[in-house]
């Protein structure tokens, strides 16, 4: 049996830790990018709740560093694509391990050479 595999990115993992995700992630083994733990915990009004909410979440993930072949791969991606550093860093991420990346960030999924795969959101109420 072939397990799936896939990287999250910053805001599935917001969406899913606030609840806003419409369905339960797709079966699978789940990567995040140390770049996504950088940005997850370094909101300035972020409570010791949920802080440790976030890293309680990112403990059954597998943590993937900034290694060689992901900065070279950011590199190429920015220059490319003109991408955010945090983005180009996580699309690296997921081009390098050849996996999905699970992002409703539209931009990312306009790029042709990565398999970027958005999730369906909740339709909260405004107020």
């Amino acid at each position: 049996m072939v397990v799936s595999q896939f990287l999250l990115d910053t805001n599935i993992i917001l969406y899913l830790l606030g609840g806003r995700l419409a369905e339960p992630l797709p079966e699978g083994n789940y990567y995040f990018s140390v770049m996504t733990e950088m940005e997850l915990l370094s909101y300035p009004d972020l409570d010791k709740q949920t802080e440790q909410k976030i890293r309680d979440f990112l403990a059954q993930l597998t943590l993937i560093n900034l290694e060689e072949p992901i900065k070279t791969k950011t590199i190429q991606l920015r220059r490319q694509h003109t991408l955010k550093l945090p983005d180009a860093i996580i699309v690296a991420t997921a081009l390098t391990l050849n996996v999905p990346l699970l992002s409703n960030d539209l931009r990312l999924n306009r790029l042709s050479d990565l398999d970027c795969r958005q999730l369906k959101m909740l339709d909260l109420p405004t107020s």
